[in-house]
């Protein structure tokens, strides 16, 4: 059990199986920094659409684009040129909280925005039931983890759609280079024909499973600082493949650019009070702000650099 990836079945929660679902959740929060839940309330009607008009925008809008990208890319690494830190992928993305940005993002016909839009509204639900599931592990009051994401604005989310097409030399370049996740809870809508995400657990890069109408789950940066490092954000990446594009919607339930962020008191230990030990107390858009300088760097020098005092707005 412990070395298969973790699933939990959400329909499970409402039964006897209950308490076997919610330790699942916790392992996998623990130890894994990623899961996958079925059965999530969004229906299978809703995802086949916006697969289906993903598909057709990258195809209709993107693919050119990326087409001259990928011919460039190739053909400097084969004149010796380092194409280590490029990432071979289309994406765009939208923003739907505090101010929902559809409207104004080019290329998208009315009813691709109209059903994006209420995809969204599903997955901000769905995470907000998740941090509560979160908060009922972790012993810590229900809406506690909705609140520290909460600034003055509420929360940040927004969604990355990437499309992976096939590479040729998935040897010279990755899909998307290992990084951990800056914000808070992530909630994946991956391709279920087409690999390619992984994870490192216990030193060894793991494949993420593709399963069709399930959504994949992680851990970011925030949530590992809230819990004093009871549940860690994890490293992982996107290997480019031969064959296939790979469909990848992940949204990302944030905390607010002003929200200050620090360990749950009730999950700090007082004998384990010590400095060089403690996770830093910080303001969300300034560690934002590294993490786009150092994203593909290890995040524990991210998170030591917060100690240091930085002028806030």
């Amino acid at each position: 059990m412990e070395n298969s990836f973790p699933i939990i079945d959400i329909a499970n929660l409402n039964g006897e199986e209950r308490g076997i679902a919610m330790k699942v959740l916790q392992d996998a929060c623990e130890n894994w920094g990623f899961f996958e839940i079925l059965n999530h309330g969004i229906s299978t009607e809703m995802m086949d659409e916006v697969e289906r008009l993903t598909k057709d925008h990258y195809e209709q809008c993107r693919k050119k684009r990326f087409l001259e990208f990928a011919s460039k890319t190739l053909e400097d690494s084969t004149k010796g040129t380092d194409t280590s830190n490029l990432d071979w992928e289309s994406t765009f993305f939208l923003r739907h909280l505090p101010v929902s940005n559809i409207s104004e993002v080019p290329d998208l016909d009315e009813h691709y925005r109209s059903v994006m839009k209420q995809f969204a509204l599903e997955l901000e639900k769905l995470a907000e039931r998740l941090l509560d599931l979160l908060c009922e592990n972790l012993g810590l009051e229900k809406g506690y983890l909705k609140e520290a994401f909460c600034g003055s604005k509420g929360p940040t989310f927004g969604t990355k759609v990437s499309s992976y097409p096939p590479c040729p030399r998935p040897d010279l370049v990755k899909g998307l280079r290992a990084h951990t996740d800056a914000g808070g809870i992530i909630l994946l809508f991956q391709d279920d024909r087409v690999s390619g995400l992984q994870l490192i657990k216990d030193g060894e890069w793991v494949d993420v499973p593709p399963t069709r109408h399930a959504i994949v789950v992680n851990i970011g940066d925030q949530l590992e600082v809230i819990t004093n490092g009871k549940y860690k954000s994890v490293e992982h990446r996107v290997v480019a493949q031969p064959d296939g594009n790979r469909m990848s919607i992940a949204s990302f339930y944030n905390p607010g650019s002003d929200a200050v962020i620090f360990p749950a008191p009730a999950l700090v230990e007082k004998e384990a009070q010590d400095e060089k030990e403690a996770y830093p107390k910080f303001v969300f858009e300034d560690y934002m702000n590294l993490y786009l300088r150092h994203k593909f760097e290890p995040k524990e020098p991210r998170f030591e650099a917060m100690k240091q005092p930085i002028a806030t707005s």
